[in-house]
């Protein structure tokens, strides 16, 4: 009853400015974490993909965590709003914190390594402490049958419009010069500032009605029983399709922005602008998908958003330094591959985000935002880095740093074709989908 109250008190504008106010900022947040720490790596610190595979591990496992923990928290006291300031604030104080790892001295190698993983760990636990079990369940709290498609076009939109003004903005901010801190300092403020706007306007209105189970480890430890979560057959099969798409989609994503600047030799800025314009295209395919996520052709998308991810991959594969000019922006083939991309991840993370939100227990939202984490970020995370690596150092380009003589390896379009591959497999369990959707859709028709 109170989650019913919630969602008709916080509608109209003051709804959407925070749904698109602190959504926006988490995946802007999360756009230079997941793509320019992975540049900044290979800019300051070394072209070294161990490093950026032990970021991906240990930030996703402090990711997934901090969902579990705090999700939980929230389950038991109802108080999202407390969460989702808190993290946001911290959040972007460790953006800026971790910055500062690129003053330890580099004659340091395997303390600066660590400490950049360390400072990427910290800042992951308070983002999802903030975006994931704070603001995700919210939106699943304030979630009904007329804003579930607009709710879910928000969230799957948001991440292109933050890899947008991450991606172009970044690149501005760090300039010709490579200033890195300057980027962490301006998107970590920019956080901070609506962690304080969220902690202004969300008040007792956005609280729900306690659930708790037992003590708070009883309850915790309750969402790793997975004979209960079995039971849940469409849901699960949902997840374990997420998984292996993501797991592909970590193979090549990780790399992306140092295979356009460091193979293909664009600058930073121009590989912003390259990666925006398509990805800005390819966003209006959300109003379509929504329409298709309310008339619940879930299965039929995400086949559909596998089919135009995987021929994108594809075009972009071949194309080495030869066929491209970076003194110039434009190259239709890499645009049209890279359109491609963004229309099938689009699709997917829209449709499998507000499917998957359908499905959870209405007692156990901030938990189950935990299991769409393990299978969304820490199962792709640690498959699709070690995979990626693999990739880069057997078949990318090697060199030796003259400075440190420690071999160097630059990504070439072999993390694309890989990344295909793996994605081509998420279509088997989205096949076995149609069945238990079709008699859920057929069951609430009648």
């Amino acid at each position: 009853m109170k989650n019913e109250l919630t969602a008709a008190k916080r509608s109209g504008f003051s709804m959407w400015l925070l749904v698109w106010g602190l959504g926006l900022a988490g995946q802007i947040c999360w756009n230079i974490e997941n793509q320019w720490f992975n540049n900044f790596v290979y800019a300051k610190i070394g072209k070294d993909p161990s490093i950026v595979t032990g970021m991906l591990i240990c930030s996703a496992a402090a990711t997934t965590f901090a969902t579990f923990f705090f999700g939980t928290w929230a389950d038991r006291n109802g108080k999202r709003r407390h969460f989702i300031s808190a993290g946001y604030i911290l959040w972007g104080i460790f953006t800026i914190a971790f910055g500062l790892t690129q003053f330890i001295s580099k004659e340091m190698y395997t303390l600066i390594a660590v400490s950049v993983v360390l400072a990427d760990t910290v800042m992951s636990f308070f983002g999802s402490m903030g975006n994931d079990a704070g603001f995700n369940t919210w939106t699943n709290d304030i979630m009904t049958d007329k804003n579930r498609g607009g709710i879910g076009a928000a969230l799957a939109t948001q991440p292109i419009f933050g890899t947008i003004l991450g991606t172009v903005v970044g690149g501005l901010l760090i300039g010709s010069e490579d200033n890195y801190m300057r980027l962490f300092v301006v998107m970590g403020v920019f956080v901070i500032i609506f962690g304080v706007i969220s902690l202004i306007t969300l008040n007792s209105k956005d609280d729900v009605a306690p659930v708790k189970k037992g003590s708070f480890m009883q309850q915790f430890l309750s969402v790793f029983n997975f004979r209960e979560f079995f039971k849940l057959k469409e849901l699960v099969i949902v997840h374990i399709g997420i998984a292996v798409f993501f797991i592909g989609f970590n193979v090549y994503f990780a790399y992306m922005g140092n295979y356009i600047i460091h193979y293909l030799g664009y600058t930073a800025d121009m590989m912003g602008i390259i990666e925006a314009v398509p990805l800005v295209l390819a966003m209006l395919t959300a109003i379509p998908i929504s329409v298709l996520i309310n008339k619940n052709k879930h299965p039929y998308i995400s086949f559909a958003a596998i089919a135009i991810n995987i021929i994108g991959l594809l075009v972009v594969f071949p194309i080495t330094p030869e066929d491209v000019d970076p003194t110039k922006l434009f190259d239709l083939r890499l645009w049209t591959g890279i359109f491609l991309v963004g229309v099938g991840y689009i699709a997917i993370l829209q449709t499998t985000k507000v499917w998957a939100k359908q499905l959870y227990p209405k007692d156990a939202k901030g938990q189950f935002e935990g299991i769409w984490i393990l299978f969304f970020v820490l199962i792709p995370m640690i498959g699709g880095s070690l995979i990626g690596e693999a990739v880069v150092k057997t078949s990318g380009e090697t060199f030796i740093e003259e400075l440190s003589g420690k071999m160097q390896y630059i990504p070439n379009g072999n993390i694309f074709l890989v990344g295909a591959i793996i994605i081509v497999l998420s279509v088997i369990p989205f096949i076995f989908t149609v069945k238990y959707h079709k008699i859920r859709i057929k069951e609430e028709n009648k």
